[in-house]
């Protein structure tokens, strides 16, 4: 599992619901001590009570807010566009097929598909269809969700497939074959749970999963790993490696590169630490970097990224450096590097995939992607830069398959091009465009400008802001910004077809705020607003806001904010912190109750971003950051809209829920709607996922006009 698929990022089932809760459980400060929470059976995910109090909510929110010819107006252009047939099959090679998972109008839970790269190319490829989720799932009577396939290599023959109840991160694994397009009989099959497989050879796989009682970390995931035999009982599978309760996670996974196959051990000690082991002769060889940094092996290299400046062999590599040495040579004792990717004080290194020859590297400079080809040749690296690339936008570069040669997918976008797909080959001259979205709204008298505000410290603080050409700048623009700020996660343009069509080109103006937390200076810039110091993140934000305002393209009682999972707990905390500055704050899959976060779900995990609420002197600058704990029934608040999922099982609804709870006790205004699948992203199928969208742009809209 990499990290990405434990942020609770958005663009985001508990079996048997928690033992009852009690003000004994809440690790409060010294100070907080007489403090009980009256909310807690909230957090009893699918208690009666509960979701009687979610569906009365609900209710008012669907009578608020959708039961309106703006409501069903934007519902419909955001459903169109989700189910367009014009929307970029994306495809991953595995062999001579492409493969694609789809979703549409006729398919709301999808289809998993390949064709041929000549089939591909066409305007109107012809699909052969492996596996239909919605006909599976009728049959079998469940309500799957797809979560991915893993393929044994190289004949990828066979896979492990990922289903999801409802779009929970809990899966069913199962084998199944492409060849004959069915399940395997008496294969390999994991029930529900958080795991983490990876073929080993044909009969065998590694498996990490819940074994029973104490074989899952504190966070929620396994930190066993086993070796599995095919025709032998799990509980017979032997074990190859053990974490401890305090991990985030541990796997065992094998590089089944040709020639270069290898088996490995990876502890995630923490979200930001982690050790990596070499299995040699049922040996573990532990990988002797720093424990910040992410190690990965390519062929014979071992790259290296630095989340914390190393000296090493008589040298400083600062944080957020690409590292090369021979794997061997590292394990046999040296420490001298290639320095791949330096970072400087507005570049950092966005991202890197190696092709059969070279590597692909991918730069933010400014907020803005540059990419470069590293081939190494005579005992140094050449770099050479991409050909044919745009100077603004997010590019994104991949090897289409690192075994087969040195073709690469170029994704380009940004906020009011269409996002389109090209394919080249490294030394072959400029990509040539394979596919291309349409224009889902007119662009044309629209512009992007990236600014600058100052925050309270001083520090400069990029933002985009797009809004018409000829915008009247006297402050009565319905402006919408949006935030992330956490977990080195960069804001980088990109062409949203639904805030185009339900917010820009109704003259709306949209800002994305590049604040402290995320990664788009790499990560100092992320550092920077870690534990005690998260108060840098809210203050850029207000920066960002406050700047909106001075430029006069809006003003508070027109200026709304937005954000999902960590950006849901900046919106909560601009809420407590800055009402002042805002008209309407949407909330959503949020993160709010900073005391207890960490005894719900995945929230342990998280610990190394935000801190431990069990220390004394860490709760103290918890509660700080806690928006539950800071509402107060004096306050002149902005109407909020607060949205989440039952069947998230990374963020828990319990934040939502409670926060609401509290909201309605001190007699503020504000709505709330749980849809009851989804998982942390919101919305199991497109028509969900519309409905929910559609309720956003719909309060922003009555708020702000």
């Amino acid at each position: 599992m990499t990290r990405s698929a434990l942020l609770f990022t958005l663009p985001i089932v508990l079996a048997v619901a928690p033992p009852p809760l009690t003000a004994q459980d809440l690790p409060m400060p010294p100070q907080e001590k007489a403090e009980a929470d009256p909310n807690l059976w909230l957090e009893d995910v699918t208690g009666d009570k509960a979701l009687a109090w979610v569906r009365a909510r609900n209710a008012a929110s669907v009578s608020a807010l959708a039961e309106n010819d703006t409501f069903r107006e934007l519902q419909g252009k955001i459903l169109s566009i989700l189910d367009s047939t014009a929307r970029i099959p994306y495809v991953a090679r595995r062999g001579a097929h492409y493969w694609n998972f789809w979703q549409d109008a006729k398919n709301p839970r999808g289809l998993w598909r390949r064709t041929t790269l000549a089939e591909y190319e066409k305007d109107e490829p012809q699909w052969e269809v492996v596996l239909d989720l919605d006909a599976l799932g009728k049959e079998e009577g469940e309500n799957w969700v797809w979560k991915g396939a893993s393929f044994l290599m190289p004949d990828r023959t066979r896979c492990l497939l990922s289903l999801s109840r409802g779009g929970a991160d809990a899966a069913v694994v199962r084998e199944f074959d492409v060849t004959t397009k069915r399940f395997v009989e008496d294969g390999f099959v994991l029930p529900e749970a958080k795991s983490m497989t990876s073929w080993r050879d044909r009969d065998s796989i590694y498996v990490a999963t819940d074994f029973g009682p104490g074989s899952m970390t504190e966070s929620g995931y396994p930190r066993i790993a086993r070796l599995w035999r095919r025709g032998t009982p799990l509980s017979s599978a032997e074990t190859v490696a053990e974490g401890s309760a305090q991990d985030v996670y541990l796997t065992a996974m094998r590089d089944q590169t040709k020639g270069w196959e290898r088996d490995f051990v990876y502890r995630a000690t923490t979200f930001f630490t982690n050790e990596m082991f070499l299995l040699q002769d049922g040996r573990k060889v532990r990988i002797d970097k720093p424990d910040s940094a992410n190690a990965n092996v390519y062929h014979d290299w071992l790259l290296l990224e630095l989340r914390d400046d190393w000296q090493v062999a008589g040298t400083t590599h600062p944080a957020g450096s690409l590292l090369a040495c021979k794997l061997d040579a590292f394990l046999a004792g040296t420490r001298t590097f290639d320095v791949l990717f330096a970072p400087t004080d507005r570049t950092s290194l966005a991202g890197f995939s190696p092709t059969k020859n070279h590597i692909l590297v991918n730069v933010l400079d400014n907020v803005k992607n540059r990419i470069f080809v590293l081939t190494h040749e005579d005992g140094g690296w050449r770099r050479d830069t991409l050909p044919g690339l745009p100077e603004f936008g997010t590019i994104s570069a991949s090897a289409v398959d690192d075994e087969e040669g040195d073709d690469y997918w170029l994704t380009i976008t940004d906020y009011l091009t269409p996002t389109s797909l090209w394919l080249g080959t490294i030394g072959g001259g400029p990509a040539r465009q394979l596919k291309s979205l349409p224009a889902f709204f007119d662009a044309d008298g629209l512009m992007v400008e990236q600014r600058e505000a100052k925050s309270k410290d001083g520090t400069r603080v990029p933002y985009f802001v797009v809004h018409g050409k000829d915008i009247a700048r006297d402050g009565s623009n319905p402006t919408l910004l949006y935030g992330y700020g956490g977990f080195e996660v960069s804001m980088t343009p990109g062409y949203s077809a639904t805030a185009g069509a339900c917010w820009l080109t109704k003259g709306g103006v949209y800002a994305i705020a590049n604040i402290r937390g995320g990664g788009e200076f790499g990560p100092k810039w992320h550092q920077a607003a870690l534990k005690q110091n998260r108060n840098k993140a809210y203050e850029d934000f207000a920066a960002v806001a406050e700047d909106l305002v001075a430029q006069k393209l809006t003003s508070k009682a027109h200026l709304g904010i937005q954000g999902g999972s960590n950006g849901g707990l900046l919106m909560g905390n601009m809420l407590t912190m800055y009402p002042q500055l805002f008209g309407a704050v949407v909330i959503q899959v949020p993160l709010l109750d900073m005391l207890r976060y960490h005894k719900l779900l995945a929230g342990a995990s998280w610990m190394g971003e935000y801190g431990d609420p069990d220390v004394p002197e860490e709760a103290v600058w918890l509660r700080r950051y806690s928006p539950y704990h800071n509402l107060d029934p004096k306050a002149a608040y902005p109407k909020v809209l607060l949205t989440t999922s039952t069947r998230d099982d990374r963020v828990h609804p319990g934040h939502a829920r409670k926060f609401m709870a509290r909201l309605v006790e001190q007699g503020h205004d504000a709505l709330y709607y749980e849809n009851i699948e989804g998982g942390h992203g919101g919305a199991a199928d497109n028509k969900q996922a519309a409905f929910m969208a559609a309720l956003a742009y719909t309060f922003l809209w009555q708020q702000l006009r």
